[in-house]
Formats: structure tokens, C-alpha cells, sequence
């Protein structure tokens, strides 16, 4: 039977439908575990992309044949499209790393995610599966750089192949499941005026802070996390 269709097939008479979010995640649910139990993702990291893509796609299509969900045309490639990022990435955070906009993302447990665009944190709709879905990507991500994370060590530090900076805690240190932050850094660098025009500082204070480099002074720059040290840093320094 075809998986794609344009009305969903009617419930029951007095017993309430599942709201659309929830059953998309659930067959998701089903399918990714059914797709991780066919897969043999070591084999998966020698392989061509473009043609394993195009097997999994197959195989994916075989497993939904196998689901009572109806999708939208729509919906099967978003379905698609999460899955193979979930094989090949991060996961439901590729959206996200491939946004130029997000220069942070924080994971606090598998089910709040929040984003930092343009210096204004907000959370969005993307969430784990479970917190068995989140070790996944943290493993990925710790193992590609020769780290472990693990109840005898649970918080690590790491780096993607962008350069952004990763943190991940997990139980026990972390009480309510697995954490994650990634601070990533921008493809174009603020420039001093760019300071200026942001508000960041003022005029006659970039002034002064680039005459005490050229004296050669000593000086701290210090601040909490995303407080723009790195920035000013690399502003002074250019």
C-alpha cells in the first residue's frame, strides 16, 4: 500500500487522534531503529555518499512500506532527508549547523533545543528521539576526535571539523540526561567598525583600546561565555 497520501486515514469514532507532530515522530521513531538494525554503519564510513544515500533511500521506502502512517509527498522527504542526516551527521542539528545565522546551539536534554541568532537565544522545534538518540551524536561527535565520554568521565570537551567548539555533559554529573552546547564561529570575522555600528563599543573606546596595542600595554579581555572576547581579540589583534 502507498505510504504517500493527501488525508490522513480516519480514527476510530471516540478515540481522539494523536496530533500530527506526535505520530510524525513516532513512525520516525520506528523507522530510524529499524534502519540502524539493517545498517552497518562502520561499512557505511568507506563508501561512496552519493551511492549510499541512494541505498538508503531504497531501504527506507521498503520500511515504510512496512508502517500504517500515511505521508504527504512532503513529509516522506523531510522523513528522508532527517534520517540520512541522523546516518551521516548530527542528526536533527545538521539543519541547524548548516544555518550561517546560529552561532550557538544548546542542547539541554534530548528534548529543548535553543539556538543563538544575532545575540538573541530562542528555542526551537528541533528535539532527540530520546536520550539514547543524543549519546548517539555526542559519541559521534567525541569519538572523531580520539575522546571518550562516560559515566567514569562525563563531561569532555571536543571540536567539530568546522572548528567549533563542543561541550557535552552526561549523567551522573548531568541529573536530567545528556547536555550539549556547540559554539560555533562566524564565516565572516566583525571588524572594528563593525563593533562601532553593533554598539558594542563606542568610537572614542576603540580608539583608545588601539592605542594601548600600539604602545604595547598589557591587558585582560574577560567575559562570560559569548561575551565577545574571541572578537575583540581578533579586532585588537588585526
Amino acid at each position: 500500500m502507498s505510504q504517500v497520501a493527501t488525508v490522513p486515514a480516519p480514527t476510530p469514532a471516540g478515540r481522539p487522534q494523536p496530533p500530527v507532530r506526535q505520530q510524525y515522530l513516532e513512525l520516525k521513531g520506528n523507522v530510524h531503529r529499524k534502519l540502524l538494525n539493517r545498517l552497518n554503519l562502520e561499512a557505511l564510513s568507506n563508501v561512496d555518499r552519493a551511492r549510499a544515500e541512494s541505498e538508503i533511500r531504497t531501504l527506507l521506502t521498503e520500511l515504510l512500506a512496512e508502517e500504517n502512517t500515511p505521508l504527504s509527498l512532503g513529509e516522506r522527504e523531510t522523513l528522508f532527508a532527517e534520517l540520512i542526516d541522523d546516518v551521516f551527521g548530527l542528526g536533527p542539528l545538521e539543519p541547524l549547523l548548516r544555518d550561517p545565522a546560529v552561532s550557538d546551539i544548546l542542547v539541554n536534554t534530548h528534548k529543548h533545543v535553543f539556538v543563538e541568532r544575532g545575540g538573541t537565544l530562542h528555542r526551537v522545534q528541533t528535539t532527540f528521539q530520546d536520550d539514547r538518540h543524543l549519546m548517539r551524536v555526542i559519541d559521534r561527535i567525541v569519538s572523531a576526535v580520539g575522546r571518550r565520554v562516560d559515566d567514569s568521565s562525563p563531561m569532555v570537551d571536543a571540536r567539530l571539523p568546522d572548528g567549533s567548539r563542543v561541550n557535552a555533559i552526561i549523567p551522573p554529573l548531568a541529573v536530567d540526561g545528556p547536555l550539549l552546547s556547540i559554539r560555533r564561529f562566524p564565516a565572516e570575522r566583525l571588524k572594528a567598525d563593525d563593533l562601532v555600528t553593533l554598539r558594542a563599543m563606542t568610537k572614542p573606546m576603540l580608539d583608545f583600546l588601539s592605542h594601548c596595542v600600539r604602545a604595547r600595554l598589557n591587558g585582560i579581555i574577560s567575559g562570560g561565555t559569548g561575551a565577545g572576547k574571541t572578537t575583540l581579540l581578533n579586532v585588537l589583534s588585526s
